[in-house]
């Protein structure tokens, strides 16, 4: 099972993701956290990527798509994946076909976590403050400022990647609002018929 969790930051993705992930046995693959892995390691790749990630801008087409293609071949991704935060340009939407299409495979489902631009900022401001609270600590990408840039980002460019896989027919959308049980259980009926 072979998909691509789409949706604005803050909508989600990440933690209905992980929750994907453990339930099928298939590898969570977000773009974010792999650079950031490549960012504290301090390599190549990383360095070049922190300054547009601190920034909120978005990190080039050419290093995502390098990342995603080293990963996709892994061990653990033969059987199926998960993508979160990628595609999120056209450019890398159709790079991915290519990828997958070298390799034989495609994309089996695209959900799309639909949100209230407005309460997603709020549910950001929560996040950092939750998360300074608790004494961790809070991620460069939740300062209200920095995500509202990549908010606008998002709905400049990513936005584009929704019609793509519409009129592929595999994508879904999800009401990324909802409680995490109810958009869980959206994911899941979507899901089930692709087991």
């Amino acid at each position: 099972m072979r998909l691509i969790l789409l949706g604005p930051p803050g909508a989600g993705k990440g933690t209905q993701a992980t929750r994907v992930a453990e339930k099928y046995g298939i590898p969570q693959l977000s773009t974010g956290d792999m650079l950031r892995v490549a960012v504290s390691a301090g390599s190549p790749i990383g360095l070049r990527a922190k300054a547009v990630m601190e920034s909120g801008a978005l990190v080039s087409d050419e290093i995502v798509q390098g990342i995603i293609d080293d990963r996709i071949g892994e061990p653990d991704a033969k059987s199926g994946f998960i993508l979160d935060g990628f595609p999120r340009t056209l450019a890398q939407a159709e790079a991915l076909d290519e990828m997958l299409a070298r390799k034989g495979l495609k994309i089996d489902a695209a959900i799309e976590l639909t949100v209230d631009a407005e309460k997603l900022v709020s549910r950001i401001i929560n996040r950092a403050a939750e998360a300074k609270a608790a004494g961790r600590p809070v991620r460069k990408d939740d300062d209200p400022e920095i995500f509202r840039t990549r908010l606008a980002a998002y709905f400049r460019e990513t936005a584009a990647v929704t019609p793509y896989y519409a009129a592929k027919g595999v994508l879904r959308f999800v009401d990324g609002m909802a409680s995490i049980a109810e958009v869980a259980g959206a994911i899941d009926a979507i899901l089930a018929p692709l087991e």
